[in-house]
């Protein structure tokens, strides 16, 4: 939409005035100017600020395509930001909306209904769209994708438990409470952990709120109020959740339980992912013979949650064991290894620091520095009596390690003749080890850990041996297996996922995006490819796609993005500060040149250019000139400039504008036309709901927080015309 501005002049009249009173005849006479000393409208010096406002639409001044960054909840819902963005700009960049984690469900299908009103709007106002983003680490559904590749969780028998969950395996519900029911609280068939198994779906509903907007209630549960309850269960969650367990018949029903938290607090509830995990707690301060539980699931809106039926149990610690354990210090929760000892292949052995049990403070820990066979390095219990000939013995225990790998147990007589449980596979993940082995002779009184089959550090807890029982060991304090996927199974399963993601994208926009981001932010900093593999915790959406599908990674995702687009289709790879580490433009070039020599197509680079007042200008220019030499499309891709204060001086804001313009004029001049794409300016305002995640304490953009043109629209325009526009303007009176 352009608009059209009638100038019309009015002219100044001099003129001589007569001014007469009832009591005063004198005369008030005015001065005659020459003609030639007169000035007309015309000539009247006009102030930055007027001479701001009489600037046209940006996309007056040039050819160029020019685009702007735009959320899309403002975009739909502002009417003042839309009417800018559409009279200013050619093309539109969704910031967030078109991104993984924005799009994807957890069952890994994206939901197409808010990009597809948002496109609609935009085609009806003229505007193209530019797809951001296929592949990147960040803005993932990591929630999703973690979950492909997670440990198969097997948990363990049930045993006995004093929780009637009848009510549930039969789907009558007959004993709980649905007291707030939220979107449901129903049965779901085939959901559980095992293959078959079913589970409690509790879905919150989007205006949900607190824990209790979500509720359900166990039954009665009978007591031995003198003893100690351990509470157990897996749960997860369509997305990232939370949930907490209160209680009556407790004397602390309120303020709930506490749980540890990663970052080292408690608090009240625990957090749920994709991926089954267990819940497990114990209760011990009954005000009756009988309590009940709440599942408050309530809290964050929208939460689908799963909790697999055969794996709730509350079960009776203080009870006559199954098994008598004839192992002293199985828990290690003394803080010692007594009366254990070893030997070995220059193994150690040693306590865990406090709080590296499984589920507890202390575990075992055993080292072997170098791979060997099983027997060359030992870890001894000595019994106080010969085990009996022909019976069958209990063993369980849980085991990981540092890296995958295996381990044996044996029991043992003075001669170093033993009875072998076999290679046991153990993972990085706690497992639990469950096995039965017979005394082939009455000499044997000793129970030993065979670790000498690989190069790796064991962590082992709660050591369990004694005589099982008949017919079948069932202990509801027994956990989960969990069964690793291999390394090509993470890959066949992320690949797919890639796939799917892409071709659905692609594929359902092919009608309306002609240009997409196929591949954000690759390199690392010194110029390399990132592999994926970072130190800390990830971000709750962060997911390395290269960590499971290596370097060629963008390789198979311009592949398909040119699969499942249009032929024409412009596909670039987009990057940010290429203008402050060279090395780094330089290795974005050459991984164009891997990818490419690898079979696919890249049209086009990015860069993004989130730059400041005091940036580099002799590196901006570098980087073009590398950028051109690469002979590809040249997109700079998301350009703001910061002003480092949120209270910015006039100075400040005219350096901001001389940047803009620098940046603008300088790929205009380096980039060779043909390889000119566009230019995106990042965002439309500094108003506080365009900035709430993205430089909060600045004003980067060229329109103020009122959406008024700052000084900045001036320096973009005249770098778009390449020249001051304003020089054309006179001081005639415009309306």
């Amino acid at each position: 939409m352009r608009r059209i501005k009638l100038n019309r002049l009015i002219p100044f009249v001099v003129l001589s005035v007569l001014l007469t009173t009832a009591c005063d005849d004198n005369k008030m006479e005015w001065e005659e100017i020459d003609s030639d000393r007169r000035i007309t409208e015309a000539e009247i010096p006009l102030k930055l600020a007027e001479k701001i406002t009489r600037y046209e639409a940006l996309n007056t001044y040039t050819d160029l395509n020019l685009s702007v960054g735009v959320g899309l909840t403002q975009y739909m819902e502002n009417e003042t930001y839309a009417a800018l963005t559409n009279e200013n700009f050619d093309e539109v960049v969704v910031g967030y909306a078109m991104k993984h984690g924005a799009m994807v469900k957890s069952n890994g299908e994206p939901d197409f209904t808010a990009v597809d009103a948002f496109t609609e709007k935009v085609k009806a106002a003229g505007l193209g769209i530019y797809g951001h983003t296929l592949v990147w680490h960040k803005n993932q559904n990591a929630s999703y994708l973690n979950g492909l590749i997670a440990p198969e969780v097997i948990p363990a028998p049930a045993g006995e438990s004093v929780l009637d969950i009848s009510g549930l395996e039969d789907g009558t519900f007959t004993g709980w409470q649905r007291l707030n029911p939220g979107d449901g609280i129903e049965i779901a068939e085939g959901e559980g952990i095992a293959s078959g198994d079913n589970a409690v779906r509790l879905t919150a509903s989007a205006s949900s709120s607190n824990y209790w907007d979500l509720q359900l209630q166990t039954p009665e549960i009978v007591v031995d109020s003198s003893h100690t309850y351990e509470v157990s269960f897996f749960i997860r969650s369509d997305q990232p959740g939370a949930g907490r367990i209160s209680f009556s018949g407790l004397a602390n029903g309120y303020p709930w339980k506490d749980w540890y938290s990663t970052g080292g607090d408690w608090t009240e509830s625990f957090q749920t992912t994709s991926t089954y995990q267990q819940i497990k707690f114990t209760v011990d301060d009954f005000t009756d013979t009988k309590f009940s539980m709440y599942f408050d699931m309530g809290k964050v809106p929208g939460v689908t949650y799963y909790i697999d039926i055969n794996t709730l149990v509350v079960t009776d610690l203080d009870a006559e064991p199954a098994v008598v354990n004839m192992i002293s210090n199985g828990d290690f929760e003394s803080g010692t290894l007594d009366p254990w000892g070893g030997w070995g292949n220059s193994s150690t052995r040693e306590v865990s620091a406090q709080g590296e049990g499984h589920m507890s403070d202390y575990c075992m820990v055993l080292t072997n520095p170098s791979a060997a066979e099983f027997y060359e390095a030992q870890q001894l219990y000595t019994f106080d009596n010969f085990l009996e000939q022909g019976t069958e013995y209990f063993v369980s225990f849980w085991v990981k390690a540092d890296v995958a790998s295996e381990i044996q147990f044996q029991i043992q007589n003075a001669d170093y003749g033993g009875d072998y449980s076999g290679a046991i596979p153990v993972t990085t993940q706690w497992s639990f080890v469950e096995r039965t082995i017979t005394a082939s002779t009455a000499d044997k009184n000793k129970f030993l850990f065979d670790i000498g089959k690989h190069a790796a550090t064991f962590y082992i807890d709660d050591v369990v041996f004694g005589i099982a029982p008949e017919p079948e060991l069932k202990s509801a304090q027994d956990g989960p297996t969990y069964i690793e996927k291999t390394d090509e199974e993470k890959t066949q399963l992320i690949g797919d996922a890639m796939e799917s993601w892409i071709a659905a994208m692609v594929g359902h926009f092919k009608n309306d995006i002609k240009a997409w981001d196929v591949v954000n932010e690759p390199m690392n900093e010194n110029g390399t490819v990132r592999d994926g593999n970072v130190s800390g915790e990830l971000a709750s959406d962060e997911f390395y796609w290269q960590k499971y599908l290596g370097e060629d990674y963008a390789v198979t995702a311009f592949k398909l993005a040119r699969q499942y687009g249009n032929a024409d289709d412009k596909l670039f790879i987009n990057d940010y500060n290429l203008e402050y580490s060279l090395d780094k433009c330089r290795g974005i070039i050459e991984y164009v040149e891997y990818i490419e020599s690898q079979g696919a197509q890249v049209d086009g680079i990015g860069t993004q250019m989130h730059i400041s007042i005091n940036s580099d200008t002799t590196r901006i220019i570098e980087m073009f000139n590398l950028l051109a030499a690469s002979g590809k499309l040249i997109k700079v891709s998301e350009l703001d400039v910061k002003v480092e204060t949120n209270a910015p001086s006039a100075e400040q804001y005219q350096q901001q504008s001389d940047m803009y313009q620098f940046v603008i004029e300088k790929y205009l001049e380096i980039i060779p036309e043909a390889q000119q794409y566009g230019i995106t300016i990042w965002g439309i305002s500094d108003h506080p709901d365009e900035h709430e995640f993205w430089l909060p304490d600045d004003a980067p953009n060229i329109w103020n927080a009122d959406y008024e043109r700052k000084i900045a629209y001036k320096g973009v325009a005249d770098a778009l015309a390449g020249r001051d526009v304003s020089e054309d303007f006179t001081g005639e009176l415009q309306f």
